[in-house]
């Protein structure tokens, strides 16, 4: 289109100098007619720019109206129950789940029964793929069972609200979901009416709070697009600190130091003794260290709970944990330089006795 304007333009500007030498034109009438033709030519120009939005468009529509016409798998039952509260024990009764592949169906858990009592600490442990995630992943209901039962209070949670569901329950996960918004904001997601002082202290809580007013504009500042101005440790905080602020009574622990260095580390695992104060935890951890504290630990092999206890116990009765934790604490053999000071130190120890005596 710029190519053509410019061949017009020249070609326009030869015949009017033509005309105007040959008397049958006037500079002004000229001059006006080249106005008018630039006005005209730049809408036209546009016409290639309209085109390509027009199809971006087009695109993006089709995106949001198949985003509004898919229907959730999880479906509310008509006059479902309304959950008040969690008080007792959350239960799995033979639960199973599967999902449909182009091969058929691929079952994940077999009929797992497991129950986690109020106030206790519950870890998962198990080899990549056993069915960690998935198994924690049906408690808030983000996937519906497809045989067995799973109880809240003795409520089966096919029978109640999602929403009342979902509020008793908090997860602080491996990938932390945070939003290109203020501190204060992602904190306090899904709570925009909460008061800038309980935001505040349940930062203080998950160790937040001093970084945060390290920040330019304090609880102010914006983050970035999945909170990229930050660092691994302090995207967990934030993650705890809205977990805090929800303050349901049920917590989910999917892999949340796992990514962080050592330092990071302590201080989200800090922070996290803060948060599982009350609560009742359902820990998953390739780290058995971050478990070792908890009330029981199931073992999970294959979508199979094959043996459950304290830590004690599973070094004596599950080969699985025992392999686990082996490939994690065995005792490695000290550097050569560590051995040969030590060697030195006994000596030397040895000749201070000698000459004492």
């Amino acid at each position: 289109m710029d190519t053509i304007g410019a061949i017009a333009i020249a070609a326009f500007l030869f015949i009017g100098r033509n005309e105007i030498l040959h008397g049958r034109m006037t500079m002004g009438i000229f001059g006006t007619f080249i106005i008018l033709l630039f006005k005209l030519y730049d809408p036209v120009r546009k016409f290639a720019y309209f085109y390509n939005f027009f199809q971006q468009a087009m695109g993006a529509s089709t995106s949001i109206f198949g985003y509004f016409d898919a229907k959730d798998d999880v479906k509310e039952k008509h006059h479902a129950t309304t959950l008040k509260g969690f008080a007792n024990a959350l239960k799995f009764q033979d639960v199973g789940f599967s999902y449909s592949t182009e091969e058929g169906e691929h079952q994940i858990l077999h009929n797992v029964d497991l129950e986690v009592r109020a106030g206790e600490v519950l870890a998962l442990v198990g080899p990549s793929g056993a069915g960690k995630s998935t198994l924690v992943n049906l408690i808030p209901r983000f996937f519906d069972i497809t045989s067995g039962r799973i109880l809240i209070d003795d409520h089966d949670i096919r029978n109640l609200t999602l929403a009342s569901l979902r509020r008793q329950v908090a997860q602080v996960t491996q990938e932390t979901i945070l939003f290109n918004d203020t501190v204060r904001n992602n904190i306090a997601y899904g709570q925009p009416d909460v008061k800038q002082a309980l935001v505040e202290q349940a930062a203080q809580n998950a160790l937040a709070h001093d970084f945060i007013l390290r920040m330019p504009q304090g609880y102010d500042t914006v983050i970035g697009e999945k909170g990229f101005r930050l660092s691994g440790g302090e995207r967990q905080r934030l993650a705890i600190a809205r977990a805090i602020l929800k303050d349901s009574p049920i917590l989910i622990l999917d892999e949340a130091t796992s990514a962080l260095d050592a330092e990071s580390e302590s201080l989200v695992q800090a922070a996290l003794a803060n948060l599982m104060q009350g609560r009742t935890v359902v820990v998953i951890a390739h780290r058995l260290s971050t478990i070792r504290r908890a009330n029981r630990i199931a073992v999970l092999e294959d979508g199979r709970i094959t043996a459950i206890g304290s830590h004690e116990e599973l070094l004596v009765s599950s080969p699985t944990y025992q392999r686990l934790y082996h490939l994690q604490f065995r005792d490695m053999p000290e550097p050569a330089s560590v051995i040969s000071l030590s060697e030195e130190a006994t000596d030397l120890t040895q000749a201070l006795i000698k000459s004492t005596l």
